[in-house]
């Protein structure tokens, strides 16, 4: 495992994810077996490194990750490092022999990510990206009214991502600078059109075209050392995808993600579907529907105080089942495609993907107009 020193790959990855398989037993395969993961975490900084390992039960650790490579009883490789080394070292790690997942994007280009994708089909190995919002509870109750047919012919979806992010100046930041640096791999359709590729594909529909607009609301921020920076990265985009519902019909999604908005709606992301028989509204966790017989009949009159609560109108899909964390759901599938070959649809060439929707996305800011998404051969 390499990069968890970080936030997510620490937080997501290594306590909610492999720790927490290793808390419970394993990843149970259909045999009735169980796999433990042994991992062994490398990364450049031995004492943060040792100090990660020692909290959470691991044996192992290092700094050498070469060294790592050659020992040939570890079979997986996992990367939550920077983007901009991890097409390297996926390389690196298959030319080893291992199996490979990773964070997104998987490269912070199209033509690296295809390279490596292309690699990883070719080697025979199994490889992965994360997809983690699929496996959001939200995300997964939308899926259940989509596939139930309640919403119909659907027409739209609209996606609302973002929150204030500190300046750091006058309180403290709470994503790290880098992210506002293009320099270093950041910005905001690098990051998140990457999300956004692989839920409108596998909820929504495929993405064909895109007309996207980036900006840089925030062009002085302070790093963790309190020094001022120039902000050279998008802190927020707006775009509208023309997509192939799973149909055949047309939808359209409308994405709006800011770093430099203070949140009014219910959850730090929404989905936003409009069906001919009804509509949902989804979060990270719960998911609002009104069908057709339940849509009330709102009276435009600017002159009067409005009474109705719309709000109120919605009703909440129930919690069926109980939702495990979303990164720990895919580490096991991918775990069990690695030990089994369970069908695995999340792989590199899919990440790929998300890169090639970022492409498209700053090209189209960049010239100003509309860019087809074609479907992508790795």
């Amino acid at each position: 495992m390499h990069g968890v020193t970080g936030r997510m790959g620490m937080n997501q990855h290594l306590i909610r994810s492999i720790v927490a398989i290793r808390k419970q037993g394993g990843v149970l395969l259909s045999n009735g077996d169980k796999v433990m993961p042994d991992p062994i975490l490398i990364g450049r900084n031995a004492e943060k490194i040792e100090a990660l390992a020692k909290t959470w039960g691991i044996d192992r650790w290092g700094t050498d990750l070469d060294e790592a490579l050659k020992n040939k009883d570890d079979t997986l490789f996992f990367d939550a490092g920077t983007t901009r080394m991890r097409p390297t070292l996926l390389a690196k790690a298959i030319r080893a022999g291992k199996h490979v997942y990773c964070e997104k994007p998987i490269a912070t280009n199209l033509n690296e990510a295809v390279e490596i994708a292309r690699l990883a089909e070719k080697s025979g190995l199994k490889h992965g990206a994360v997809q983690d919002k699929l496996f959001l509870p939200g995300l997964r109750k939308l899926d259940m009214l989509r596939r139930a047919g309640f919403f119909g012919k659907m027409l739209s979806v609209r996606l609302e991502f973002g929150y204030w992010v500190f300046e750091g100046d006058l309180q403290p930041i709470q994503r790290p600078s880098w992210n506002y640096r293009t320099e270093d791999g950041g910005g905001m359709i690098l990051d998140m059109m990457c999300h956004w590729r692989y839920v409108l594909d596998n909820l929504f529909g495929e993405v064909k075209s895109i007309s996207c607009i980036g900006a840089t609301h925030i062009p002085e921020r302070w790093d963790e050392a309190g020094k001022p920076y120039k902000a050279t990265a998008d802190d927020a985009a707006y775009a509208t995808a023309e997509l192939i519902g799973h149909n055949g019909e047309p939808v359209i999604a409308q994405m709006n993600m800011s770093w430099a908005t203070r949140v009014n709606r219910e959850d730090l992301v929404t989905f936003h579907v409009d069906g001919t028989h009804g509509s949902a509204v989804a979060g990270l966790s719960s998911c609002k529907a009104q069908s057709r017989v339940n849509t009330p009949r709102p009276v435009w009159n600017p002159d009067e105080k409005q009474t109705m609560n719309f709000s109120a109108q919605w009703q909440e899909v129930p919690d069926t089942q109980t939702y495990d964390n979303g990164f720990k759901i895919q580490w096991e599938h991918f775990i069990r495609h690695v030990v089994e070959n369970e069908p695995y649809k999340w792989t590199l060439p899919e990440g790929a993907k998300g890169v090639q929707l970022v492409e498209a996305a700053l090209v189209s800011w960049k010239e100003r107009r509309w860019v087809d998404v074609p479907a992508l051969q790795v």
